[in-house]
């Protein structure tokens, strides 16, 4: 029972709205159909029910049809409509005119969701004749152009099929699909429409499709737009090929504009036409003509090309109409512009732009601006036409649209005129204008900057010296704090060169750092200038670089130079040496200063970032433990300095037998570490543990002592043997110490280390 409520309710809704139509409305799309636009200018009321065939509610696009007929829907503003094809609705409201009479709707009820019309096919011929208009169709052709519009969200095609191109939409988010099929042949179901100039005269054929499913592939393109072969630009015409069957068409109308060689323009009341010609003729503005070509639409706008004109000599002058900016620009609905209309206008000169091809006058109306311009046919004028500015004057052309679009309102345009006679001077510029009381503020204020100039130029000169001054005290003040910071050691020698070049008045200066690199900025030729230096010495004498400076070769020196560059010494050397002391310690912290090799400090830092590194990489390392057996022995038969050079010794035989990623670290006395990072399998670590013991079977020579060395050594393996630091080095450790017993378990007779 509650399931019939609201078809009981629609039901009820559709009968009242019915009872209450006024007499002489039209209740069936049909009748609708009928009418001229004569009639539909009228604006008779309609009520009737239609199933939607396409909706998009962005920009209140409504088809609606009923059988075989169909009907273009401007749903009220703001309604709100959520529609699907296949809705059948109720339809209030009033018929208009336009290129064909469409409805605008004052309310639109949904009755319940049905089958869509069985769409008819359609060929281009029908199309281009507007005979399915509104209706569903399904139409063939091949892609020519698929591209996605953002942010609306459909995919804008361009197909040929036989007879010609049309264009149509694609409704929908998934436009990659569609852009993959150029050169596909497809089949489409969508709401055949027109596009339309200002006029809402047709310009084209364009196809509504709801979904990507309306898109039926037929046969797909065998090779790739993006597999073709490269052709040099200047022969892309070679594949240019034209089979056109369009036939010609005459018109009628009195010339209204007339460019030899590439233009004429002929009206006929409200409508007029843009005939391209090569003709040369003598035609005479404002003559009967007739005009022969072939119709052609260029950047939307209806013209005849491959023209021929045939001038009467009845003179017929077509009367400008007037107008204002306002009414010449479209306005965002289907009222029918005025482009290439004969229109007359009143604006204000801002500027002008006179060349050897055309003038150009800039006007403003209501608070727009447009261009008035004259061509001239025959080359320069042998004067020119020149218009005070500030000046009202009136303007008589053809309007020239820049945009063809009659559902965009703001479009700009430009007047052409036909002579120098189509522009007047109705109203003379005042003599308070704006640009006037500009120039005389500017002279005022030119005579002021003179009276003060000498005081100005005095006080300046003393600013800027003491400007100098504090500017190169804190630039050394900075210098002074990035020596003591992290800054790199070569930006701060290039900021001493860049302080010494501001202080000697933008003479070059570089630094040559002893046995390293050439700082700052230095001429390519030295020989064109003049060099002057000082050597940076070191507390210990030794030099540590030196100072340039190059000056023109005719400069006389000054005791300004020397002051500058034992400026640039001094914080050199204390750049230098600092850096150089920074270093030495940062080296001391990280390496063991007996055997140059990593120390247990390193090692643990670079253990850490190991681990850390193979967790997010699911990797594996290697860690070595490595003990000198009876090394304690050495040093006290030998004495320290000779078990020193023998732990120096053995360093270089382990790092011999090291790849360059690998590190040897020394933990303390006889014990040292290896980090293989790079590593498979647990073989290759065993296979480097086995070359690290064999490089000491060698003896090792000291003076007249032969001392032999040997090693235990223990394993282990990320994750296997651990998964941290402090495990892993247990582990090694432990197999360290394990194969240490071992091997004292094995020796059948302890002796002292082998001399000779």
């Amino acid at each position: 029972m509650k399931t019939s409520i609201p078809a009981l309710a629609i039901l009820l809704g559709w009968a009242a709205a019915a009872w209450a139509t006024a007499p002489g409305t039209l209740t069936t799309l049909r009748e609708i159909h009928t009418l001229t636009n004569a009639q539909a200018a009228k604006t008779p009321a309609v009520a009737f029910e239609a199933t939607v065939t396409y909706f998009r509610d962005f920009e209140n696009t409504l088809f609606v049809q009923d059988g075989d007929v169909g009907i273009f829907v401007a749903p009220p503003a703001g309604a709100g409509l959520r529609l699907l094809p296949g809705d059948r609705v109720l339809v209030l409201g009033s018929a208009h005119s336009s290129f064909n009479p469409y409805i605008t709707g004052k309310s639109i009820t949904l009755l319940h969701h049905g089958d869509l019309p069985k769409p008819a096919p359609a060929s281009f011929d029908e199309l281009i004749h507007a005979k399915a208009d509104c209706r569903m169709v399904t139409v063939r052709g091949v892609v020519r152009a698929a591209d996605f519009m953002t942010p609306a969200n459909f995919t804008y095609l361009q197909l040929l099929t036989n007879g010609g191109y049309f264009n149509a939409t694609v409704d929908g988010k998934d436009g990659a699909a569609l852009e993959e099929m150029l050169d596909a042949e497809v089949e489409l179901t969508g709401v055949a429409s027109e596009t339309f100039d200002s006029k809402m005269q047709m310009t084209g054929i364009l196809i509504h499709v709801q979904t990507p499913a309306g898109v039926k592939v037929l046969k797909r393109s065998e090779t790739s737009p993006w597999s073709l072969p490269l052709v040099p630009m200047d022969r892309v015409l070679s594949v240019f090929h034209v089979n056109d069957s369009t036939a010609r068409e005459r018109v009628h109308g009195t010339i209204t504009y007339y460019e030899p060689g590439a233009t004429v323009i002929l009206q006929d009341g409200k409508k007029s036409v843009w005939v391209e010609t090569q003709t040369r003729s003598a035609l005479h503005v404002g003559d009967v003509a007739d005009a022969t070509g072939f119709p052609e639409v260029h950047e939307g706008f209806l013209h005849l090309v491959h023209g021929e004109v045939r001038d009467s000599h009845q003179w017929a002058p077509v009367t400008p109409l007037p107008a204002t900016w306002k009414t010449l620009t479209p306005n965002g609905n289907r009222t029918p512009g005025h482009h290439f209309d004969l229109v007359s206008i009143e604006g204000k000169v801002e500027t002008q732009v006179q060349e050897a091809s055309q003038d150009e006058y800039v006007l403003h109306a209501d608070g727009q601006l447009f261009s008035a311009i004259y061509r001239h046919p025959d080359g320069p004028p042998a004067f020119n036409k020149r218009i005070p500015l500030g000046s009202r004057v009136r303007v008589t052309g053809i309007c020239v649209l820049e945009g063809s679009n009659p559902f965009v309102s703001q479009v700009p345009f430009n007047i052409l005129m036909r002579s120098p006679d189509d522009i007047s001077i109705i109203a003379a510029a005042s003599p308070f204008s704006v640009r006037n009381l500009v120039y005389f503020i500017g002279i005022l204020f030119i005579c002021i900057l003179v009276v003060g100039a000498r005081g100005w130029i005095i006080e300046r000169k003393v600013r800027r010296q003491t400007a100098s001054l504090a500017y190169v005290e804190r630039r050394r003040s900075r210098i002074l704090e990035d020596i003591n910071g992290a800054r790199p050691f070569a930006a701060i020698i290039e900021q001493i060169t860049e302080l010494t070049s501001c202080k000697l008045d933008g003479a070059a200066c570089w630094c040559q750092i002893a046995d390293g690199a050439r700082l700052g900025n230095c001429p390519p030729k030295l020989t064109a200038f003049r060099v002057v230096h000082q050597d940076i010495h070191a507390h210990s004498g030794s030099s540590l670089g030196t100072i340039f400076a190059a000056f023109d070769p005719l400069s006389t020196p000054r005791d300004l130079e020397t002051e500058a560059l034992s400026m640039a010494t001094a914080l050199s050397k204390l750049a230098i040496e600092t850096r150089r002391l920074y270093s030495d310690l940062v080296h001391r912290s990280e390496f063991d200063q007996l055997t140059n090799t990593r120390n247990r400090f390193s090692l643990d830092k670079r253990l850490d970032a190991l681990v850390a590194e193979a967790r997010e990489t699911a990797g594996i390392f290697g860690l070595i433990y490595i003990d000198l057996d009876k090394f304690k022995q050495i040093n006290d038969l030998y004495g320290h300095p000779v078990g020193d050079w023998f732990l120096q010794e053995v360093a270089l035989r382990l790092k011999s037998q090291l790849r360059s990623h690998d590190l040897l670290a020394r933990l303390g006395g006889d014990e040292f570490a290896v980090l293989v990072p790079v590593v498979r399998s647990r073989a290759e670590v065993e296979e480097i543990a086995e070359r690290l013991e064999r490089c000491l079977d060698e003896p090792f020579y000291f003076e007249e002592l032969t001392l032999q060395g040997s090693v235990s050594l223990g394993i282990a393996v990320y994750p296997e043997d651990g998964a941290s630091k402090d495990i892993l080095l247990k582990t090694a450790d432990a197999a360290m110490y394990a194969a240490k017993n071992s091997r004292r378990r094995d020796e059948q007779v302890t002796t002292e280390p082998g001399i000779s």
